[in-house]
């Protein structure tokens, strides 16, 4: 294994390549009493157009299927993937984005039993008429739960405005109808595309013996017969540079009105240092202008146009970028009206460079905190590495920002034609 040193974050990170393709990584932890660890997939929600591997033309599989399989995964014929975990004191789940899925446990013991079961059963699939049928009506119940929650509907009503055929404005889990139509051969397809170990990685953190976990898992992979690795082609559509809908309003039982902005970026492929060091100039742009300490968030507090849910993030992504802010309000067309005015002044302002240098320094310190984390090094340093991206030098990149940099940047952030609302409202 390599073994790659991070003075700056005081962390050791133990690499390997196996020969079916598949990147371990191991971080020892020894003052850690408990172990975490992630097997993950280069395969989202946005991941329905593809050529399936051995074949030459590409097919479109039915929205949601990507979570569909995430939840199939955990079922087994002969055994309970649950019950094992358990039994070996572990707590195992997983997740689906719009770009990765990832399963993962955390434990205080049995650490290597328990890296093996999460390896085996993912590489194990088990799919049958019956529980594919069965599982519709499972996650059914959670997809309108979900269309009940106005939060995320006022997170995916602003994605659908920005975005008129790029497939992140497809919700994750699907509709009831759209995983109505899928079928077990369905998520072999995208299981045998997607799961080639050369598509993923196994991300371990904790207290463990880096040399004595790795040659386990050599061992485990070696014993497994994979086909060769093959590059998967993917289909996104081409989408215009302006949001689809400026404006959309969501009728949900809510006590106060939420209204959430998006800022739609450049659509462009971007990958490694690029991609980061643009999201982070997103972030410090953000805690610049909208943080509790930053230029706007007192006046806005204190007109009375939001509350203690105001929030914002940034997400770039390899095909898609956007960053949202939202809020609960009470006075919807003001605060609205208020936060185009403030758009309209954030293009033409004179960044303070004591106040930029404070934000910088925010967001470092925040990274190094989040190191404390074994979920955050895992989970993050995962997917980030397939963007050729490496966490733990995120905190340099950050330092490396100049003034200069920030200030070219703010002046083509936000335009009148990337900009939309959605308001989440009673009826």
């Amino acid at each position: 294994m390599d073994k790659i040193s991070y003075d700056t974050v005081d962390e050791i990170v133990h690499k390997a390549m196996l020969p079916n393709g598949l990147t371990v990584y191991i971080v020892p932890k020894r003052n850690y009493s408990k172990t975490y660890g992630v097997f993950m997939t280069n395969y989202g929600s946005i991941d329905r157009k593809f050529v399936p591997i051995g074949e030459k033309e590409p097919i479109v599989v039915p929205d949601g299927i990507a979570h569909f399989l995430e939840h199939k995964l955990f079922e087994k014929e002969t055994y309970d993937v649950f019950s094992t975990f358990l039994r070996q004191g572990a707590s195992p789940n997983a997740f689906t984005s719009f770009t990765k899925t990832a399963y993962l446990f955390s434990a205080t013991e049995n650490m290597t039993e328990n890296v093996e079961t999460l390896l085996d059963f993912v590489q194990d699939p088990y799919f049958s008429d019956e529980s594919v049928e069965k599982e519709k009506g499972i996650i059914a119940q959670e997809i309108k739960m979900y269309n009940d929650l106005p939060d995320w509907q006022a997170l995916m009503g602003t994605i659908r405005n920005m975005y008129e055929k790029h497939p992140v404005r497809i919700d994750i889990a699907g509709t009831v109808e759209s995983i109505g139509e899928i079928t077990k051969e369905h998520l072999y397809t995208c299981y045998e595309t997607f799961y080639h170990p050369a598509n993923m990685v196994l991300f371990v953190v904790g207290n463990v013996d880096p040399e004595q976990l790795y040659e386990r898992i050599e061992q485990n992979q070696q014993a497994k017969s994979f086909p060769e690795k093959q590059t998967v082609k993917r289909y996104m559509p081409e989408e215009r540079e302006k949001v689809y809908r400026s404006d959309v309003t969501i009728h949900l039982p809510v006590q106060v009105p939420k209204v959430a902005i998006g800022i739609k970026g450049k659509i462009r492929e971007q990958h490694g240092e690029e991609m980061i060091r643009e999201e982070c100039i997103q972030s410090i742009l953000l805690d610049y202008f909208f943080a509790e300490s930053g230029l706007y968030y007192e006046q806005l507090y204190a007109e009375g146009l939001i509350d203690q849910s105001f929030s914002y993030s940034s997400t770039v992504e390899q095909s898609f970028q956007f960053a949202l802010l939202q809020s609960n309000t009470n006075n919807v067309t003001s605060f609205q009206d208020r936060m185009q005015d403030l758009f309209q002044q954030i293009s033409d302002h004179a960044i303070e460079e004591s106040l930029f240098l404070t934000m910088k320094r925010k967001q470092i310190g925040e990274y190094i905190r989040s190191f404390n984390s074994l979920e955050f090094i895992a989970n993050q340093y995962a997917q980030y590495q397939f963007h050729g991206i490496d966490l733990f030098k995120i905190p340099d990149i950050i330092a490396s920002i100049t003034l200069d940099e920030v200030e070219q940047y703010v002046k083509q952030w936000i335009t009148n034609d990337n900009v939309t609302v959605c308001k989440v409202m009673q009826e």
